[in-house]
């Protein structure tokens, strides 16, 4: 599943030195970046009755790299790709980040594609909680009573699919969904508190670069498990998936170039409303009242946070520039 927003943003974030003001072309940009990655998600879909998640997480991982190297080659940052002081540091990010695609991907064949995506979203909200328990990151009030809200959200749309909150017998299949859709969110929050250490040492092209090639080679763990030969339409719709991962990941790392973090990071809410459409024309699946209800609260509460972290930048900034001696 795709991964959630804090870490691609993370992940993903240019050098805001170099970045040029033009917030129409980084709206574009993330937004295509989000039809990508909703893209990659419903073939991830689409294939999941007979690849194994983990086998999908091996084309996933493999086939973005050569588009990745090309485009740190082109940009001059090939060198920087491969260099890295934290070796442990980059296995540990790629090991949360291979649970995460796996539990995700798991989801996605089991869930109502909404759903599985309404439930990733949970992972941004726990990383603040996670974030504040091993980083020592501060949480405000504010930010904490927005986590409580997305966090109920969650609940509303795990309810239907849990036996041990519903009385009404809930196919077994749905329980593991949004047991495993939860537990996808979970370790890309990890996989967030590990990108925020490696961020303090690593430039983003390492991050980026060895993201990949760790995931690929962890994936591999997974072999003994059940790994399938794909149909010849099925490899090709699994390169495809790790092209399409791949493309998404410039596309969004080339749109902070151009706008404020804040502002490009809104845009990924806009993957409900394309969850909710694949859902309905391409796999034939109604959306509920109570799945819209939860999703609204998830997606409120990680835009109050987003704005409230908008401003809290606007006031340091300007708390700077009053400290800064004119003349």
């Amino acid at each position: 599943m795709q991964a959630s927003l804090e870490f691609r943003k993370k992940n993903c974030l240019s050098d805001p030195r170099h970045a040029s003001a033009n917030p129409v072309t980084g709206i574009v940009l993330k937004v295509m970046s989000v039809v990508v990655f909703t893209a990659m998600a419903a073939i991830i879909k689409a294939t999941a009755d007979h690849v194994p998640p983990g086998e999908a997480v091996f084309f996933r991982s493999l086939f973005a790299i050569p588009l990745i190297v090309g485009w740190l080659a082109l940009k001059g940052e090939l060198r920087d790709g491969l260099k890295t002081s934290n070796p442990f540091g980059h296995f540990w990010r790629g090991l949360t980040g291979v649970c995460a695609m796996g539990f995700g991907f798991t989801a996605l064949g089991l869930l109502p594609f909404p759903e599985a995506v309404a439930i990733g979203y949970a992972a941004p909200l726990i990383a603040t909680i996670l974030a504040a328990m091993f980083l020592g990151e501060n949480l405000r009030a504010f930010r904490l009573t927005a986590v409580a809200v997305g966090l109920c959200g969650v609940l509303i749309v795990l309810y239907p699919n849990l036996t041990v909150i519903n009385a009404v017998d809930v196919p077994p299949t749905l329980a593991v969904g949004a047991v495993m859709a939860l537990m996808g969110a979970t370790f890309t929050a990890l996989a967030q508190v590990f990108v925020r250490k490696l961020v303090m040492q690593e430039r983003t092209a390492a991050i980026v670069f060895w993201f990949s090639v760790s995931a690929s080679g962890l994936s591999l763990v997974t072999l003994p498990f059940g790994w399938v030969v794909p149909e010849p339409a099925e490899a090709a719709l699994l390169v495809l998936c790790g092209i399409m991962g791949g493309l998404g990941q410039i596309l969004l790392t080339e749109s902070y170039r151009h706008a404020e973090t804040a502002v490009i990071t809104s845009f990924e809410y806009s993957s409900m409303l394309l969850a909710l459409a694949t859902g309905y024309f391409v796999f034939g699946e109604i959306p509920t009242r109570t799945m819209l209800a939860g999703a609204a609260l998830i997606v409120a509460a990680g835009l109050f946070i987003l704005y409230r972290e908008r401003r809290l930048g606007i006031e340091r900034a300007q708390a700077r520039k009053a400290m800064t001696p004119q003349g």
